[in-house]
């Protein structure tokens, strides 16, 4: 047998993995054109002036780039912040670092963070709390920091909101890092300042580190209400950013999910410690790709429009789905979170098999925890096609019904 980290094998096939295993062998009906509304992969033109400015630095390319990126796309992100989130511009020096993209930075946060030495009697593990549904990338990270991942189940009857009353003190103490999706995926629910406060003082009593994943932060429905972010939630409330970190990305915002490009933000001390990882990691981001992302992040109307496409979407799927599911707008984010009276699982195969539309199974997004798996009998439709095909799809679903 070879000698691997055995942590591997608590790894759960992808969702996606598992939504190819489901259709295996099933042909779909092509009297319909497909339709794929499984995965949340942004299918909007990518703005102009992001390829130019990537072209343009195309020169960059000769060049090793710096794990902590240019003084100037730092700059960038935190001016960036402060105008999103109307809180003081961070330094750029030490409260920001850019990542090749919000995935690989959420799993390697959690192997910078895990400390199993600090857990006593030795062979006790650490824990990580994360919502139930969640983005699997958070549990695969806990295994292979050698910790042990704690779920909280986010259910549509407490308004899929992170219930911390129900974890137990000795689960807190254990805790290390918790990771916090808002707005949600697959929810699209956006945390109240109120939450916030809860969970900042849990971490102000119990020590853990707060990941707060924003991938979705820029999809919402009312230009004069955008979703409240992590650091805004701590300035409000008259705090500091001890022990908590935001990770933010332009593939949804800006729809260059090729690009990998986001950051980290927050807790000077710990985007020390994380930067001094990243350089032995290796994923400092290309320097043409660093232009670009400057681009982008110093443009806001590309932004605005793509927020316009999506609103469009949701408000012309929406009530037609109403009618064969039980589903509602969400807060943010450009998922639709719908029940179904059947099985997911069956559900999904249905609607690939009579119609060609491709959706996921909410039970692949959620594990079993305190008895249930929260995504039972939901299926995730991400509105990333276009507004016809979106329409079409909601048109075929209801005939399904």
């Amino acid at each position: 047998m070879l000698p691997m980290n055995p942590n591997l094998n608590l790894l759960q096939p992808y969702p996606f993995q598992r939504l190819r295993d489901l259709f295996k062998g099933t042909t779909p009906n092509a009297n319909f054109t497909p339709i794929n509304l499984s995965i949340g992969e942004p299918k909007h033109a990518t703005p102009q002036l992001i390829k130019d400015a990537l072209v343009d630095n195309l020169a960059g390319l000769a060049s090793y780039p710096s794990t902590i990126g240019s003084t100037a796309l730092r700059e960038a992100i935190s001016n960036w912040i402060s105008r999103r989130y109307g809180v003081p511009t961070l330094n750029p020096e030490t409260a920001i670092l850019p990542v090749t993209g919000s995935r690989e930075a959420l799993f390697a946060f959690a192997q910078v963070i895990i400390d199993k030495s600090r857990i006593k009697p030795i062979g006790i593990k650490p824990v990580v709390i994360s919502p139930n549904p969640f983005y699997q990338i958070y549990e695969g990270a806990t295994f292979l920091a050698g910790a042990e991942p704690y779920f909280l189940n986010t259910l549509p009857e407490n308004n899929y909101v992170m219930d911390f009353a129900s974890v137990p003190v000795d689960v807190l103490n254990r805790t290390q890092l918790v990771y916090v999706c808002s707005p949600g995926n697959p929810s699209g629910k956006v945390m109240t300042l109120a939450q916030w406060k809860s969970i900042f003082e849990l971490s102000d009593q119990y020590g853990f580190v707060i990941a707060a994943d924003e991938c979705y932060s820029e999809i919402y429905f009312d230009e004069a209400t955008p979703p409240l972010g992590a650091l805004q939630a701590a300035h409000e409330l008259g705090r500091d950013y001890k022990n908590l970190i935001i990770f933010s990305s332009l593939s949804k915002r800006s729809n260059v999910p090729g690009m990998r490009s986001g950051f980290v933000a927050g807790d000077e001390k710990i985007i020390e410690k994380f930067a001094l990882y990243r350089t032995y990691h290796g994923c400092a981001m290309n320097p043409a790709v660093q232009a670009a992302s400057m681009a982008a992040w110093n443009d806001e109307a590309h932004v605005v429009e793509n927020r316009r496409l999506y609103a469009e979407k949701f408000k012309a799927v929406t009530p037609m789905l109403k009618e064969v599911l039980q589903v509602d707008m969400p807060d943010a984010a450009f998922y639709l979170w719908a029940k179904s009276e059947l099985p997911d699982t069956e559900f999904a195969l249905k609607l690939y098999q009579d119609f060609n539309i491709t959706v996921l199974p909410g039970s692949y997004l959620a594990r079993e925890a305190h008895g249930i798996n929260p995504g039972q009998n939901f299926v995730r439709l991400a509105l990333v096609a276009n507004l016809d095909e979106c329409v079409e799809a909601a048109k075929r679903i209801q005939t399904s019904m």
